[in-house]
């Protein structure tokens, strides 16, 4: 998937995560969280898997995390990633 414009998705409510993905030259993933000492590597997993699962190679990915179970944050990154490639209907929505 080829990310072609800025977008974002979720907010910075408690229990929720924002995610930012940008158009870049190479990938870089940025992550701030609350509990980033708990379970900042947990976060760095769970955002690689779903962008190689999504076929990502390029781009910027801002996350910041208010506390986000994995389910929302998996959410929000292919909700991002969707907008950001300009894709209606996601052919790999929930692979």
């Amino acid at each position: 998937m080829e990310i072609l414009q800025a977008a974002t998705a979720g907010t910075l409510e408690s229990s929720d995560v924002q995610i930012t993905v940008l158009p870049s030259g190479e990938l870089d993933v940025t992550i701030e969280s609350d509990v980033i000492h708990q379970y900042g590597n947990h976060i760095r997993q769970l955002v690689t898997a779903a962008l190689q699962r999504m076929g990502v190679q390029h781009g910027e990915i801002r996350v910041i995390d208010k506390g986000a179970l994995d389910c929302t944050l998996e959410a929000r990154l292919e909700t991002a990633l969707h907008r950001a490639a300009g894709k209606l209907v996601p052919e790999k929505w929930g692979n």
